[in-house]
């Protein structure tokens, strides 16, 4: 089992930024990283990064724009919002599996069984 708990969520004017922050505790997992889900829409990826080779993965909505990391010292990841948008808008989960990130499926939210409370992100 995983434990994951966000952080770092706020309001924030267009064009701002903000990092968001996931710390997780538990059994061993590979695959980590961004989930959101915006009032009256379906949960979708926003960028994902394996945890041994550090592979990541973007949705085309932030690429350029945002930056997933992490720190596996401290069993944290990170995800660096820039130039955010209103339609950024969105309660951000973390999530995790254990097995790698599942190439071009890494979106789907049905092959992460660990979820965090989520972050809410405001962008006005």
């Amino acid at each position: 089992h995983v434990q994951l708990v966000e952080s770092g969520g706020g309001s924030v004017q267009t064009g701002g930024s903000l990092r968001l922050s996931c710390a997780a505790s538990g059994t061993i997992w590979n695959c980590w990283g961004w989930f959101r889900q915006a009032p009256g829409k379906e949960r979708e990826g926003v960028a994902v990064i394996e945890t041994g080779g550090g592979l990541t993965w973007y949705a085309d909505s932030v690429k350029g724009r945002f930056t997933i990391s992490q720190d596996n010292r401290y069993n944290t990841v990170y995800l660096q919002m820039s130039s955010l948008k209103p339609e950024d808008t969105a309660m951000y989960y973390c999530a995790a599996r254990q097995p790698a990130c599942a190439g071009e499926y890494w979106h789907w939210t049905s092959n992460y069984p660990y979820w965090g409370q989520g972050t809410q992100v405001t962008v006005s």
